[in-house]
């Protein structure tokens, strides 16, 4: 009688996520939506428009929210989210931006193509850390923060096809990113003010849309590819024990 040969770690197949917390997701949703998304706009527009603000007053005002996001998860969870940080960097780093320069039309509509630019060179650098910036984002939607869920997929890290998934993910989306704000800028000098006021958030919803459409396709993709590799090796570990 053989012995079947010990699979490689490669050929062993990821473990499924566990149950999700209904409640705990739903609070964290509510959360990260209500003060990372929401909150943000609504102080920033009702300063600036209700109040007349000035929009780097305004900015720096709406900063104070994922500040709290981050110290409510901090409390709750006994970590920090990396969105919560991602999310309050960049709002600085809009704050710091609308100061630099010219403050006509125009110069604005530059300087927001170049705070999505930075996001995607940030997503690029980050191919030189440890793990990339779509890791951290990935654990942000598809757990729900619980510690079951966040050590399933920090243990994800240790399958070459997740960690190949990530890093393409990461380079994607900072390549877009990277695109998508000099397209803008070009766009900014060659059509009228008017025009691009309207064109370029849809640029920025259209491009975010076509990403999440792309690297829900691609995440099925590639675990659609690991779970017929691992039924290859499972046929050939069942084939050697004949």
């Amino acid at each position: 009688m053989s012995v079947p040969a010990e699979p490689p770690a490669e050929a062993t197949a990821p473990p499924g996520p566990p149950a999700r917390s209904g409640v705990a997701s739903a609070l964290g949703w509510i959360l990260t939506i209500g003060l990372n998304v929401v909150a943000p706009i609504l102080t920033y527009n009702i300063l600036t428009e209700d109040h007349g603000w000035s929009e780097f007053s305004a900015l720096l005002l709406s900063s104070a929210w994922p500040v709290l996001d981050t110290a409510i998860v901090v409390a709750w969870r006994r970590k920090v989210d990396e969105f919560a940080v991602v999310t309050l960097v960049f709002l600085v780093i809009t704050a710091v931006v609308s100061l630099v320069g010219a403050h006509t039309a125009r110069a604005l509509l530059v300087k927001d193509s170049c705070v999505t630019g930075l996001f995607g060179l940030l997503c690029l650098a980050t191919l030189l850390a440890p793990r990339p910036l779509m890791f951290y984002f990935g654990r942000k939607f598809a757990t729900d923060g619980t510690p079951a869920s966040t050590a399933w997929w920090n243990g994800m890290w240790q399958y070459e096809g997740f960690r190949s998934t990530m890093r393409t993910m990461t380079l994607v989306w900072g390549v877009a990113y990277v695109a998508e704000a000099l397209v803008r800028v070009a766009l900014a000098y060659a059509l009228p003010t008017r025009t691009m006021v309207t064109l370029s958030p849809v640029m920025i919803y259209g491009v975010l849309a076509a990403l999440g459409v792309w690297t829900a396709r691609f995440g099925k993709r590639r675990a659609a590819e690991g779970a017929r590799r691992q039924a290859e090796a499972d046929a050939a570990a069942a084939a050697a024990t004949v």
